[in-house]
């Protein structure tokens, strides 16, 4: 097993490929009934990326701010038009993503770039975990020590493979991107003096505080 832990700080610069409401029961806690034909994409810059223990900084004006625990899939090596059949051979490991999202904004805006690119939102971590079955993990969420979000990556909508295979036949994935799988049903709103937690099964738990933004 490979197992690296990130200290603060050490995670920026990493390009994130994120998949919207890949878990079918987060389709409906959305309010839609149809299930996708396939995945719903979008990107969240480097800036956005923060490690274990860094702050989570509320905008000013940016409204309702959401935890969303996900797995995350780091990409080992370069990889374009991969098949299924071979997409896990392109993986290094896997680790926990929270996708903050402004909530607000992302329901205002035909595209979702402003409510999910603000800077911390995108906190990566503890370390990359190998090894691990990427359908049959838990994912959970924890606001205060109190659990928001249970699920498992059985519950996927799209298996990481077919993901891994969809997004490289759209785009070239490089060493250290990450695919971040969609998130569980218990998504809600954080505060400034809040902890949030992400566990991944297998991987350990990302731990950040939140804070408001000071001009």
């Amino acid at each position: 097993m490979i197992y690296c832990r990130f200290q603060s700080g050490e995670v920026s610069g990493w390009g994130i490929v994120e998949e919207h409401r890949v878990f079918e029961i987060t389709i409906t806690e959305f309010g839609r009934t149809e299930i996708p034909s396939e995945p719903v994409l979008f990107l969240k810059p480097p800036s956005a990326v923060i490690g274990p223990d860094e702050k989570i900084i509320i905008p000013k004006g940016a409204g309702r701010v959401d935890y969303e625990a996900e797995l995350g899939v780091v990409i080992r090596k370069k990889c374009r038009y991969i098949s299924e059949a071979d997409a896990m051979d392109y993986v290094l490991g896997f680790t926990c993503i929270n996708d903050v999202t402004a909530r607000e904004l992302q329901k205002k805006d035909s595209q979702w770039t402003r409510a999910k690119s603000f800077d911390t939102f995108a906190p990566v971590g503890p370390g990359i975990a190998d090894e691990l079955p990427p359908q049959n993990l838990r994912v959970e969420a924890y606001v205060n020590k109190k659990a928001v979000q249970i699920g498992h990556t059985s519950q996927m909508i799209f298996p990481v493979a077919k993901l891994i295979s969809y997004i490289s036949g759209i785009m070239t994935l490089n060493p250290g991107d990450i695919i971040s799988t969609g998130t569980p049903n218990g998504v809600g709103p954080i505060k400034a003096g809040d902890t949030v937690e992400i566990l991944v099964e297998g991987v350990g738990v990302l731990r950040n505080p939140v804070s408001e933004e000071v001009l």
